[in-house]
């Protein structure tokens, strides 16, 4: 499939001539996720040593922080909700409605769905282009995308890498601090981990700290954010990961280093590579224990046309 950039309609540079072709083929809605093979699952299994899990996600509750326009609420219906029912046992049960845009909150996967590119006029569905050349106007639905939903992402459980680029700067990253290539080198160098090892299918994690603002700066937690330059994920792409991640909210520097370019990094991903972007982590159990080297675990909900899916990732050790 070929595709011409409209650059004099706002299209981001980041975009070449020619569409970004899946080499899975032209039906592929899973990119960089079909590298997620059995032999990825068995290099993971066998970093396990105590058999340690540590969590790698936030609690969903009403303090987390929330994006503009977006929504959590809980509600438990009645007290209890159910029953009783049986005339001896006199059974109850409480259940829960929760209110939320669900794959776009707190601790969340971005689905290959969730970003791509407006290529010609606005309002132009068929030159709005996500992963492997999908047109918005074959994929989108009021009920859910009908192409590259989070149902096409497979379970994760490979090898992971953490880079703590906040001790190795000693101090929680500044809002719109663009993390360097070199910075991701360094923090392999202090943390003995070999620049070779990272391979295909591996999921790569980036600590900024902008973790520590979860609940201190709810409110402005989403203004910005420090995060991976291009560079980064193009050096990450170049590695064939199959996962980034961050405690952060969008991998990303926030804002960009060019105003004109909004996400670069998710456009390079997510809508080039068919990278998933894994959001709003924590890694303070992976710095106490000093395991920048881990087995990842993360089965993303599938619910069919998310744009993404909420969870509990985790780190076996």
């Amino acid at each position: 499939m070929s595709k011409k950039a409209d650059t004099s309609r706002g299209a981001s540079p980041v975009l070449s001539d020619e569409w970004f072709k899946s080499r899975w083929g032209p039906e592929d809605q899973r990119g960089n996720g079909n590298l997620m093979t059995a032999q990825k699952v068995l290099e993971a299994a066998s970093l396990i040593k105590t058999g340690e899990i540590v969590s790698l996600g936030m609690p969903y509750d009403s303090r987390m922080p929330l994006a503009p326009g977006r929504a959590y609420a809980l509600r438990m219906p009645g007290g209890p909700t159910g029953g009783p029912y049986g005339a001896k046992s006199r059974t109850i049960w409480n259940d829960e409605f929760i209110a939320t845009e669900i794959g776009q909150i707190g601790t969340q996967m971005d689905a290959l769905g969730h970003l791509g590119c407006m290529c010609g006029l606005r309002g132009d569905k068929t030159n709005m282009l996500f992963y492997n050349g999908n047109r918005l106007s074959d994929m989108w639905s009021p009920y859910g995308l009908k192409k590259l939903g989070m149902e096409n992402a497979p379970p994760f459980f490979t090898r992971g890498v953490l880079f703590d680029v906040q001790g190795l700067k000693g101090r929680v990253l500044d809002v719109g601090e663009e993390i360097q290539l070199a910075d991701l080198k360094a923090c392999l160098k202090r943390q003995k981990v070999a620049e070779a090892t990272i391979a295909p299918g591996d999921a790569v994690f980036v600590r900024t700290g902008h973790g520590t603002r979860w609940y201190t700066e709810t409110k402005t937690f989403y203004d910005g954010a420090p995060g991976i330059g291009l560079d980064c994920a193009r050096w990450f792409s170049s590695l064939e990961v199959c996962v980034v991640g961050a405690d952060n909210f969008a991998v990303e520097v926030v804002p960009p280093v060019d105003p004109e370019v909004f996400h670069p990094c998710h456009q390079h991903l997510i809508m080039e590579h068919g990278i998933h972007l894994h959001e709003g982590m924590t890694f303070e159990g992976l710095v106490e224990r000093e395991a920048w080297v881990f087995a990842y675990v993360f089965a993303p909900l599938p619910i069919v046309g998310a744009t993404g899916s909420p969870g509990n990732p985790i780190a076996v050790l």
